[in-house]
């Protein structure tokens, strides 16, 4: 337990652990937690290993961990077949269109709720954290109909991917994020920022924003992963099947080719938020409690 010995973070200290009783909870904890890992990654290691497998060796029985032969080639043999290249580009930009409408839109509402304080903003607020905890199947019946007909213009958005993107611009979380966030910013540099001639919006841009870099990188690490593996939006509202992202066009082809080819396609569109995991799992991992601890 050496490596414990300097250890001051966590629900268990380091006086803790030389008693019995925490050190028998800690180890009870920790394979609590790698019960939980190996049941989270399995099902995705099993997905991979059936992908190099040939179908008589899925439906074997008893079956098989490993596959018999590894084909690396096969990956690009099925990529080829599955023609998944406009669906990645398709999710790509659903993921672009996310990340400009869902930092750009939370971080002004939260600037305004923040700092500016108009009339109302309180109420505002209280709505804000009473819509977060409103069931999101209450509002996606009404969301649709909306996008179906827009109010007073008369235009519908169904076939496009301005339903996803205003869907992030709206994200309630993200808006409470930058507005704790702004909350902790000392408010001697806003008044500094004011009494050198700057407007609210060059106070935002040239003084907050800078500021929030950690806040900014967390809320898109989010934003694109969640926007990448959405699933219902793309669904209900892309019909043509050269627009469908990753995941429509994979729901869409699950009885259109052979198993192992199927599994291998959900590789590919596991692919990208796993690498933004790893990549930026300090970012994500950290950011649990950017915005929420005032100094």
């Amino acid at each position: 337990m050496k490596a414990f010995e300097n250890k001051t973070t966590g629900i268990i200290g380091s006086l803790e652990l030389k008693k019995t009783r925490y050190k028998v909870m800690y180890w009870c904890i920790f394979a609590v937690l790698v019960i939980i890992s190996l049941i989270s990654i399995i099902p995705s290691i099993w997905v991979l290993l059936s992908g190099f497998k040939s179908v008589k060796e899925i439906y074997q029985i008893p079956p098989d961990i490993f596959p018999k032969e590894i084909r690396l080639s096969k990956l690009y043999e099925v990529w080829k077949l599955l023609k998944l290249g406009n669906s990645y580009i398709a999710s790509t930009i659903i993921c672009l269109g996310e990340l400009f409408f869902g930092i750009l839109f939370p971080a002004l509402g939260g600037y305004v709720i923040s700092r500016l304080r108009p009339r109302g903003s309180k109420l505002v607020m209280s709505l804000l954290l009473w819509t977060m905890m409103m069931p999101g199947s209450i509002r996606t019946v009404p969301l649709f109909m909306i996008f179906n007909d827009l109010p007073l213009i008369h235009i519908s958005l169904i076939g496009t991917y301005f339903p996803m993107w205003l869907g992030a611009g709206a994200n309630i979380f993200t808006t409470l994020l930058f507005k704790n966030n702004f909350d902790a910013i000392s408010i001697s540099l806003i008044e500094a920022a004011r009494i050198d001639g700057c407007s609210d919006f060059k106070t935002f841009k040239d003084i907050l924003l800078p500021l929030s870099t950690p806040i900014i990188m967390v809320a898109a690490i989010r934003i694109i992963v969640a926007s990448w593996s959405n699933f219902l939006w793309p669904m209900l509202v892309i019909k043509d099947e050269n627009y469908m992202p990753v995941t429509v066009k994979l729901y869409r082809m699950k009885t259109q080719y052979q198993l192992d080819q199927y599994m291998l396609a959900l590789i590919f569109g596991m692919l990208p938020p796993a690498l933004m995991y790893v990549i930026f799992q300090k970012y994500i991992l950290g950011g649990q409690n950017i915005g929420g601890v005032k100094e």
